[in-house]
């Protein structure tokens, strides 16, 4: 029987943010990497409405900056955005719901983001959202987008964005590390493996060599 995880990983996202997007690979790297290891989670924490690009011109824009500074190789659309609509929130709560419907993995946000900006398809309503979640998860499409419209769903969503916002985060991703002897490290806006894994490896470090000291020396002082 393996030992419990001494480390646990949380990502916030939102489904629709580019910075998520391109940190995904990073985030598949650290599970391959770190496997049972590690307890890996991801939350939704919500954009703020008055964060979302104003018009498609502007989309572009961002697009743009985030693919040089990421040396993507492709390029994301900005097809998915309805001019005048500022919440987004419906892909974000159809991914929530596919979790309570047994798809607890990651197919149903990534699905949705793809299709979203790198293929430009809409989003905004949930049963737009829910249609492409359930092509890639095998659920029911219209079961998906009922429990999506939920208020327990609704309600969750808050609870997780209102617990990035307590961390004092306002960048998506921002990834929270703890290890079992009580050390945190939060690192927002990082898209890239080293940072998160060299953080990792250290609070890992940490708490195996606290470990060790209680093996000969025992968790009390005398």
């Amino acid at each position: 029987m393996s030992a419990a995880p001494r480390l646990s990983a949380t990502y916030f996202l939102d489904v629709l943010s580019s910075w998520c997007h391109w940190a995904e690979p990073a985030w598949q790297a650290l599970r391959q990497r770190y496997g049972d290891a590690v307890s890996f989670q991801w939350k939704i924490a919500l954009m703020d409405p008055a964060g979302i690009p104003a018009n498609r011109g502007q989309c572009d824009w961002f697009y743009r900056r985030s693919g040089v500074i990421t040396r993507a190789n492709h390029r994301l659309s900005s097809a998915w955005l309805v001019e005048g609509v500022r919440d987004y929130s419906a892909p974000n709560l159809v991914a929530e719901a596919a979790r309570d419907l047994g798809a607890d993995d990651d197919r149903a946000r990534l699905a949705m983001a793809h299709a979203a900006m790198v293929e430009g398809r809409r989003v905004d309503q949930i049963i737009l959202a829910a249609r492409i979640a359930a092509l890639a998860t095998g659920l029911d499409a219209d079961l998906l987008a009922a429990h999506a419209a939920t208020d327990a769903v609704r309600r969750r969503v808050k609870e997780t964005t209102d617990e990035f916002v307590q961390l004092g985060a306002t960048q998506r991703p921002t990834f929270v590390l703890e290890n079992d002897i009580g050390d945190r490290a939060v690192l927002s806006g990082f898209h890239g493996v080293d940072p998160l894994a060299a953080a990792i490896d250290a609070l890992l470090s940490d708490s195996q060599a606290y470990a060790s000291w209680e093996v000969h020396f025992g968790s009390t002082p005398p």
